[in-house]
């Protein structure tokens, strides 16, 4: 099972949490976009941009914080950060 975790935090407050389940066989790239995808909705977001330091982070880490370089829209929080908290 793959388990994605995401939070927005204001001010080092957490403001929104999910966790996206994902149980199919595509890769893990695809999950995570999907997972995004559907935290984006949830929260009534516009997608983030994926830059070149979130990515590295994310390699790194398994772990990414979106802040609103990352998005195009305002935002009301000051970050939203994702973390791969199980995978198969």
């Amino acid at each position: 099972m793959f388990r994605l975790w995401a939070r927005t935090f204001k001010d080092n407050h957490i403001l929104q949490d999910t966790c996206i389940e994902d149980g199919s066989s595509d890769t893990r790239t695809h999950k995570v976009f999907r997972a995004l995808e559907e935290v984006c909705y949830q929260f009534d977001l516009g997608k983030p941009i994926w830059l070149d330091k979130t990515v590295a982070e994310f390699k790194r880490h398994s772990k990414a914080r979106f802040t609103q370089d990352n998005f195009i829209e305002g935002i009301e929080f000051d970050y939203l950060e994702i973390q791969i908290i199980e995978e198969d």
